[in-house]
């Protein structure tokens, strides 16, 4: 029987308020406490560099740019969760360094140590965190469900495309109601 973990990706503060959607973390916090009532473990992936980002490189197109700024993205304050969802005792953090929540983190060890084979995958953005993630997830071998209203994206359109097109091939694609129903 396999077992099930709830990924929620990149929802910090600082993510979260550039996707104003008040609907979004409501729902999201019924998949999570879904997920605890029912025994699964809840992961939290963030992204957060080191002062002085030695890990961006220049040229890396999307994290570049913070090697020309100083503080938000290597302090706590960027990478703490957002309030509405925040982890609690028990929950998992693990840090990653670029867009998938397998680059540069300890995810896959805590994934194999708690002999986790299917992962539940919710976060912002559809096209970053949530894309990235379950491409990397298909390809070493786990299960996979998408959180479809569990996941946000700047552009509607890529959201709809992924979620019924894209994800269908490697994941099972439901909503957060169904899910919790399913519990």
């Amino acid at each position: 029987m396999a077992k099930h973990a709830l990924l929620v990706m990149d929802v910090q503060r600082v993510v979260v308020d550039r996707y104003p959607d008040p609907t979004y973390l409501p729902r999201l916090r019924e998949a999570i406490d879904a997920a605890r009532a029912g025994g699964l473990p809840v992961i939290y992936a963030v992204v957060g560099f080191r002062s002085g980002y030695p890990e961006v490189s220049t040229r890396n197109k999307m994290f570049g740019g913070l090697t020309r700024i100083t503080g938000a993205a290597g302090s706590d304050q960027a990478t703490q969760v957002h309030p509405e969802v925040a982890p609690e005792p028990g929950d998992i953090l693990v840090t990653k360094r670029r867009v998938s929540a397998f680059a540069g983190s300890d995810l896959d060890m805590v994934l194999r140590a708690g002999d986790i084979d299917h992962l539940v995958l919710t976060g912002i953005a559809t096209s970053g965190v949530v894309l990235s993630t379950l491409r990397q997830a298909a390809d070493l071998d786990f299960g996979l469900t998408v959180l479809a209203d569990g996941c946000l994206d700047a552009d509607p359109e890529v959201h709809r495309v992924l979620t019924e097109k894209v994800f269908p091939h490697q994941a099972d694609v439901t909503t957060v109601a169904d899910w919790v129903a399913a519990r």
